[in-house]
């Protein structure tokens, strides 16, 4: 029988362990001595030379290096050159600063014509390029003597954008007693407009076409939830068509929006018009 093999004490183990990973790393050490002291030199440099290099005119980006997604027709002001005079105020744009690309998505993303940013990129020699999603109005909301267009989930667009001309082209919703609760760019706030902005987006395609003269929301009961509330349309020569919920508030058995739309156009090549032949009439689309 052999003697018990002697335990390491626990201050021997943990020395072993050093030695061990001391001679793994030491082949490494030079090459890791030589980078510590590149990015320590670059680091000083940057220190003593960045705000000059920032302040060249090779590292800013200027107005029509400020690349953007094309805005639609239906947007006439330069919303880049607007975002860029408002970023310029605080101080030049250089690509050399690394709060550049948050600063603008931040600049874009407060506009009220700007949906979403999807995408901020750098590119040299000084340019940004920004992919954005827009805006579309798509409805005219009437309340307390004035016009306010909104999009289709209801954020408010900016008036000064819009001639009466212009919102005359759009739905307009009608029977709204309350106004915005934000400022321009924000949501209406009321689940009415929210619905009849629904609605209207649907209806937009159509609504020269089919003779429409507004979305109004149907009477309810104080009881009812905002989910049953429901619309009716009218025509310009009166006839009431019964509309439904708007479209996120479908319930199981009613048509979908396509569906009640694609109705109201088959009837119309039918008939050339919505009236009915001894005059107006009352449609329901929900049957």
């Amino acid at each position: 029988m052999g003697w018990p093999r002697k335990r390491s004490s626990p201050a021997r183990q943990d020395s072993a362990r050093r030695l061990g990973l001391w001679r793994l790393a030491r082949p490494w050490l030079p090459l890791v001595l030589v980078l510590a002291g590149f990015f320590g030199a670059w680091y000083v440099a940057w220190r003593r030379l960045g705000p000059e290099l920032q302040g060249s005119t090779e590292y800013q980006v200027t107005r029509d290096r400020l690349v953007v997604t094309p805005r639609p027709e239906w947007i006439r002001r330069d919303i880049a050159e607007q975002v860029y005079r408002d970023l310029s105020l605080e101080e030049p744009l250089s690509i050399l600063d690394d709060q550049l690309l948050e600063r603008v998505r931040h600049a874009f993303a407060l506009h009220p014509w700007v949906a979403k940013v999807q995408r901020v990129q750098r590119r040299y020699p000084a340019t940004i390029v920004v992919d954005l999603v827009y805006r579309r109005p798509v409805c005219v909301v009437e309340t307390a003597g004035r016009l306010v267009v909104v999009d289709a989930e209801a954020v408010v667009l900016p008036d000064e954008d819009f001639s009466p001309v212009d919102k005359a082209r759009y739905p307009r919703l009608a029977g709204i007693e309350s106004g915005p609760l934000g400022p321009v760019g924000t949501r209406w706030g009321h689940p009415r407009v929210a619905g009849g902005a629904e609605i209207a987006a649907v209806l937009l395609p159509a609504w020269e076409s089919l003779g429409l003269e507004r979305i109004i929301p149907s009477a309810m009961p104080q009881s009812a939830s905002d989910r049953e509330q429901t619309y009716e349309l009218l025509t310009r020569r009166g006839t009431w068509i019964f509309w439904g919920k708007a479209p996120s508030a479908e319930g199981p058995g009613e048509p979908r929006a396509a569906d009640k739309l694609a109705r109201l156009q088959r009837y119309l090549d039918e008939h050339g018009t919505l009236e009915g032949t001894t005059g107006p009439q009352r449609l329901d689309l929900t049957r």
